[in-house]
């Protein structure tokens, strides 16, 4: 495969441990875990197929090769290097004998796309959906001895299928990328009480100095019963509020509340999160009369929330998009989300932030997420850094129309998108579908999302302001969204929506030994060396800021992060080890764009408590 020679010292370090070890849902965090990552038996391919049903699962039969859990198999640090579209995975664990008494669950990060679990010979569930993360209650197979069995078993079209996928192909080239097959997120164990928390809404109030905290409780049979977990009955739920993430912070507010039941708790002198004051509020909720669990105590989680408000107001005859009451230029980057040994998966926790730190440093507000669900760490990096990030759905294949069941499945995998990266503040606006790709029904879906989360924005088919293709534009977003390569250019007027590049730029730079491998590589323009890509950016930004003053841009982003594969245009060499661009010229020149925009603000719209 091309591009394999292209590696850094992050990737040996990698491949040396156990990877990814860090504790990975940073919004729902409880003490005890135990990581799965690490190596697994595998098997791919034809001879895969053959240990599939109606022989049944391969329990207690060991499998031939070795993948690194949790790297997709088409990337180098799996160990595999190769895409299937059936596979199976298998390991042994031992649960610690202290999680007896309680419940334990098999959580995965993300697995692409369809897989089916046992334990113990033991079929625990069923999944599909390539980003989304999912959990089983794994308590009545366990045998609570030396070792349990897990068998994992992943099916994987890419694009012979009609699921989303975002720019995955089977044969990758130009703007479409390589696949990103199996387990490409942590998978880990947990233990709660029989009566748990499942999952936690936290929903700012800027205006109110509150947040409104809904409880998803759940019960779930005695340990040694079978049965799955449902509603629990209305359980106390007792909620604390700290100014700041560390543990030792001051507790602000507290609030007693019901499980299934929305309530509030007011903040006093709140401090607003923006990309300036990134600040967030640590959040510890505690089912109050629940029964204990295996430590002794009922269930308590810790998490956070970010005060701040969203919304699209008319300042000075403009729509224009504002943060906690004022504008703020979104000028972004967009951001694909691949790694030369990773592929989909960063290799470490301080890469998957460095790219995130990288964009800070440089200026910019915003990240378009594109085409793409990043492991729930990365938000968590994005609310910590400070950037506001546009949330894509992954497009389904952009070369047919879906099929009935294909619109079935992106409706479910879009909730589910919008339900779990709702967690986070820094994400700020969903985009349900990009350059038309897979498009249908786009008034009808943007409404749905709108529905699902009224406190974001929505631009609901990135590009579609361009009259001269057939993307649609269904008017019921919040943004009148143009693409124009390399650009920039005016958008045009539209009532009630702020106006939007969602893409531009896309400058290339090619630099030798720091490529993947091809021969040829694609950008939309070409640039000769450093100074002359900083120079032609550069350029770029002025027209930003006539555009901005003249025509009403509000949100402007750049393509791209980084080199992706064939793509040379990113501001960063695909293994991160050279920025192209001039950082302190770059970012004088986005501080002169945002002390220009800062006045557009209008003084009565602002709100008081930023």
């Amino acid at each position: 495969m091309p591009g394999r020679r292209l590696s850094a010292a992050w990737s040996r370090a990698a491949a040396a441990r156990r990877p990814l070890p860090e504790y990975p849902r940073p919004h729902l965090v409880r003490a005890s875990w135990l990581s799965l990552n690490g190596r697994w038996e595998f098997w791919g391919g034809r001879e895969a197929e053959d240990l599939d049903e109606p022989g049944g699962p391969p329990v207690g039969r060991r499998l031939p090769r070795r993948v690194m859990v949790p790297f997709p198999v088409e990337a180098r640090l799996s160990g595999i290097e190769a895409g299937y579209q059936r596979m199976w995975y298998r390991r042994t664990f031992r649960v610690p004998p202290g999680w007896a008494g309680g419940r334990v669950h098999l959580h995965f990060g993300a697995v692409d796309w369809e897989c089916r679990v046992w334990v113990n010979g033991v079929e625990v569930g069923a999944h599909r959906g390539g980003y989304d993360a999912f959990s089983f209650d794994i308590t009545p197979a366990l045998a609570w001895h030396d070792e349990e069995e897990v068998l994992v078993h992943v099916l994987d079209p890419t694009d012979g299928g009609g699921q989303p996928l975002g720019k995955q192909r089977r044969n990758p080239g130009g703007i479409f990328y390589t696949a990103a097959s199996g387990i490409w997120q942590t998978v880990w164990l947990e233990p709660t009480p029989s009566c748990h928390i499942a999952r936690l809404t936290l929903t700012p109030d800027l205006a109110a100095g509150a947040v409104h905290v809904l409880v998803h409780a759940v019960q779930a049979p005695a340990a040694a019963e079978a049965g799955q977990p449902g509603p629990a009955a209305a359980v106390p739920v007792r909620v604390e509020v700290r100014a700041g993430l560390a543990a030792e912070a001051d507790t602000v507010a507290t609030g007693l509340g019901t499980s299934g039941q929305p309530f509030t708790v007011e903040i006093p002198n709140v401090r607003p999160w923006s990309p300036d004051d990134p600040f967030l509020y640590g959040v510890t909720v505690t089912l109050a009369d629940s029964q204990p669990g295996p430590t002794g105590a009922p269930d308590r989680v810790d998490g956070y929330v970010g005060m701040r408000s969203v919304e699209v107001t008319e300042v000075a005859g403009e729509p224009r998009p504002l943060l906690n009451g004022r504008f703020v230029f979104h000028l972004g980057l967009l951001d694909q989300g691949y790694w030369p040994d990773g592929g989909y998966t960063a290799p470490t926790d301080d890469d998957l932030r460095r790219d995130l730190e990288v964009a800070k440093e440089l200026g910019f507000t915003c990240i378009r997420k594109h085409a793409k669900v990043e492991p729930a760490r990365w938000y968590h990096w994005a609310d910590r850094l400070g950037l506001l990030v546009w949330q894509d759905m992954p497009s389904m294949p952009h070369d047919r129309q879906p099929d009935e069941a294909a619109r079935r499945q992106f409706e479910a995998e879009l909730r589910a998108l919008v339900e779990q990266c709702g967690a986070f503040p820094s994400v700020v606006g969903w985009v349900p579908f990009n350059e038309g790709w897979g498009q249908y029904d786009v008034a009808r879906i943007a409404r749905t999302v709108r529905d699902l989360d009224p406190t974001r924005l929505v631009s609901e088919n990135s590009g579609s302001a361009d009259p001269g293709n057939d993307w649609v534009d269904g008017g019921a977003g919040h943004v009148a969204d143009l693409h124009a390569y390399p650009g920039p250019a005016a958008v045009a007027a539209s009532a009630g929506r702020c106006r939007a590049l969602g893409e531009f730029g896309g400058l290339g730079l090619a630099l030798t030994g720091h490529d993947w491998g091809r021969a040829t590589g694609f950008s939309y323009e070409w640039a000769t060396s450093p100074d002359g890509l900083t120079d032609r950016y550069l350029g770029m930004v002025d027209e930003l800021r006539a555009l901005a003053r003249d025509q009403g841009l509000s949100i402007a982003v750049y393509t791209q992060v980084t080199d992706v594969e064939g793509e040379r245009n990113g501001l960063l060499t695909y293994d991160r080890t050279v920025l192209k661009v001039d950082p302190d010229r770059v970012r004088a020149a986005h501080q002169r764009l945002y002390d220009e925009t800062r006045a557009f603000s209008a003084p009565d719209r602002e709100d008081p408590r930023s």
